[in-house]
């Protein structure tokens, strides 16, 4: 079945592990979660209260979520 799940956030948290720094996807669209790939990029010009959706790198509103 497939979910659509809701991300607000834009930008990766770093997390410090044995003095190393590690990246969390929070934007949901790496494809290396739940690491931080740089696909938060895409999320650059998105408008508040606007819900999009990303397929092939392509950023589409949705418009009744």
């Amino acid at each position: 079945m497939a979910r659509i799940v809701k991300h607000e956030e834009k930008m990766p948290m770093e997390v410090k592990v044995g003095g190393e720094s590690k990246w969390i996807c929070r934007c949901g669209l790496s494809k290396n979660e739940p690491f931080c790939d740089g696909s938060h990029k895409l999320c650059s010009g998105e408008e508040e209260e606007k819900s999009y959706k990303y397929k092939n790198g392509k950023r589409v509103e949705v418009k009744d979520f």
